[in-house]
This record gives C-alpha cells, sequence and structure tokens, in this order.
C-alpha cells in the first residue's frame, strides 16, 4: 500500500506518540510529550512521519547539533512491519539532515531493544565503540 512521508505538525502528537508507546520507545525518564513537541518547533529537528490514509505508520525524530545528527524514536506500526516503511522513514531523516549539511548521523539501541540491530545494520549502520556519558541538568 502507498505511503507519504511528511514533518509532523503538532495535530499529530496523539498518533506518533501512541505510536512510539506501542513500539515500546518510551523510557520512564523521557516525556514524549514533551520531546515530540520541542522537536516540532526546533530549527534543528523535526519528527518525520509516514501515513496511509490519514494513519501514521512510521516515524523517525531527526535533529543534529551542527555536527553530527541522529535519529530518535524510529518506529513502524508492528502490523505494518516487513513493508519497507521503517527504511523509508529512516532514509528520509537521513536525506533531512543531509539537506541540512550534516554528514554524520547516529542513533542509540537501549538493549532491550536490540533485536532491532539487524535492521540497522542491513541499513549500512555499524557498532561504534564508545563510552557514552551523560548527567541530568534538572535535578
Amino acid at each position: 500500500m502507498p505511503f507519504s512521508i511528511r514533518d509532523a505538525t503538532a495535530e499529530d502528537e496523539h498518533q506518533v506518540i501512541a505510536l512510539w508507546r506501542a513500539c515500546g520507545l518510551v523510557a520512564p525518564h523521557n516525556d514524549p510529550t514533551a520531546d515530540f513537541l520541542f522537536a516540532v518547533a526546533g530549527p534543528a529537528s523535526t519528527v518525520l512521519v509516514a501515513f496511509v490514509d490519514e494513519q501514521i505508520v512510521a516515524s523517525a525524530m531527526v535533529g543534529h547539533d551542527g555536527h553530527r545528527g541522529w535519529l530518535y524514536y524510529v518506529a513502524c506500526a508492528l502490523e505494518r512491519r516487513g513493508e519497507g516503511l521503517g527504511s523509508s522513514i529512516v532514509s528520509a531523516g537521513e536525506a533531512w539532515l543531509r539537506g541540512r549539511g550534516v554528514v554524520k548521523v547516529q542513533l542509540m539501541v537501549r538493549p532491550a531493544n536490540a533485536a532491532v540491530l539487524p535492521f540497522y545494520e542491513k541499513l549500512g549502520y555499524e557498532d561504534m565503540p564508545r563510552v557514552l556519558m551523560s548527567k541530568w541538568l534538572n535535578t
């Protein structure tokens, strides 16, 4: 079934967050509503959505820091997997970054979601051994 990809709007918030939840992408320490609204409003970020007949079936939050790009919340409706939606939304995110002069894209996969690693490897992503450090600024 044909699908289209576009930038999400504020009106897409509930459908997108429901998709993220259905795909197990929402962590207790992240507020998906705040993440969505921040990305949609930001000059260096967006949320891309794939839709069929007004139903959102895939998404990817995309952003960059001027040096490298990131993909977050890459999701595909469970019942639509295997139709090329996931690879298409990742490709759209890469194109969005490329269009802004970003030459490298990264993503993080939580250990609980390791089953998706072969999907990303098939798209050319590879493990990049690094030490990831973080600090909560709201404490």
